[in-house]
C-alpha cells in the first residue's frame, strides 16, 4: 500500500510540474510578445498616436484607425451577439441530442476553424459586388461590409459558448420552473440565459477579442481610408488594416508606427481575456 502510495504521489508531482512548466512557457512567450510590440513601437507610443490621423511619415496618428476598428467591431459584436445566443439557445434546449443539433454543431465547429480570408472574400461576393453592381461600377467597400465579415467570425464563438453554458445549467432549475406551468420559451428567455449570463457574456468578450485582431477580411470589405470616417457606409480605416500597410512600408517611422498599433492591439484583446476571467470568477463567487 505504501509502494502504491508513493507512486501516486511521484506521479502527481510530475502532473503538476510539466502544468506548472507549460504556464510558465505560455506566460513567457506573452511577455516576450508584449516586451518586442513595446520595445520596436514605443517611439511612436505618444499622445499624437491617439490624436491624429494617419499621414505618410513621424507626424501622422493612428485615431481614425482606431476609431474605425471601434465602429467595426461594434457592428460585428451587434450583429453576431443576438444571433448567436438565440442559436446557442435553440442548440441546448430544443435540438439538444437530436441528428440536426449535432449536425448543425458540426457545421459550427467548421466555421469556427475558417480561414478569415475566406469569410473576407465571402462577403466580398455576397455584399461589396452586388452593391457595386447598382452604384454602376463605383466600388462600394464599407465599414458596414467589413462589420458583416467579422460578425461571421464572432458568430460561431457565441453560439458555442451559449450552447454550453446552457448546457451546464442544472436540469432541475428546468424541472422546477416547468412543473410551475413556466412555457418553454419564458422558461429559456427569462430563465435560463439569465442563469447562464456569465458565460454568454464571457463568450461575447471572447468573441470580441477574436475579431479585433483580424486583417484579412477588412482587406476586401472595409477596404481602409485615411480620413476619419464614421459612418460605416464609407470607406473606414481600422487597426490591422493599418498595421498591414505600414509593416510593409520601406520607412522606419512606418515601422515603428505599426509596432505601436500592433501593441494596441494586443493590450486591447489583452484586457479583454483579462475582463472575461473576471466576470467568470465573479460569477464562481456570487454562487458560492
Amino acid at each position: 500500500m505504501s509502494s502504491l502510495y508513493l507512486r501516486r504521489r511521484i506521479t502527481n508531482w510530475l502532473a503538476m510540474g510539466l502544468s506548472m512548466l507549460a504556464t510558465l512557457v505560455g506566460l513567457a512567450f506573452l511577455a516576450w510578445i508584449l516586451w518586442e510590440t513595446l520595445r520596436q513601437g514605443i517611439a511612436a507610443l505618444q499622445p499624437s498616436l491617439f490624436t491624429k490621423i494617419t499621414a505618410y511619415g513621424a507626424d501622422g496618428g493612428l485615431a481614425n484607425a482606431m476609431v474605425g476598428s471601434l465602429v467595426i467591431n461594434f457592428i460585428g459584436i451587434a450583429i453576431a451577439t443576438p444571433i448567436g445566443v438565440l442559436a446557442g439557445a435553440w442548440l441546448a434546449e430544443y435540438a439538444n441530442r437530436t441528428t440536426l443539433g449535432e449536425s448543425i454543431r458540426f457545421l459550427n465547429d467548421i466555421l469556427l476553424s475558417a480561414p478569415s480570408i475566406v469569410i473576407g472574400l465571402f462577403v466580398y461576393t455576397i455584399v461589396v459586388l452586388p452593391t457595386t453592381a447598382l452604384t454602376h461600377g463605383s466600388t462600394t467597400f464599407s465599414g458596414f461590409a467589413g462589420g458583416i465579415a467579422l460578425a461571421l467570425i464572432a458568430l460561431p464563438v457565441i453560439v458555442r459558448t451559449t450552447d454550453e453554458m446552457l448546457r451546464l445549467v442544472p436540469s432541475t432549475l428546468r424541472e422546477a420552473a416547468l412543473s410551475l406551468g413556466v412555457p418553454q420559451w419564458k422558461l429559456t428567455l427569462q430563465i435560463l440565459i439569465r442563469a447562464a449570463r456569465s458565460g454568454i457574456i464571457t463568450g461575447v468578450l471572447l468573441a470580441l477579442a477574436r475579431i479585433s485582431g483580424e486583417t484579412a477580411p477588412l482587406l476586401f470589405t472595409a477596404f481602409g481610408n485615411n480620413y476619419m470616417a464614421i459612418n460605416p457606409i464609407n470607406k473606414m480605416s481600422s487597426l490591422p488594416q493599418i498595421i498591414y500597410q505600414y509593416a510593409n512600408d520601406p520607412g522606419d517611422a512606418m515601422h515603428s508606427m505599426a509596432w505601436a498599433g500592433a501593441f494596441v492591439v494586443t493590450m486591447f484583446v489583452l484586457l479583454l481575456s483579462l475582463a472575461s476571467r473576471l466576470v467568470l470568477s465573479r460569477n464562481k463567487v456570487s454562487h458560492e
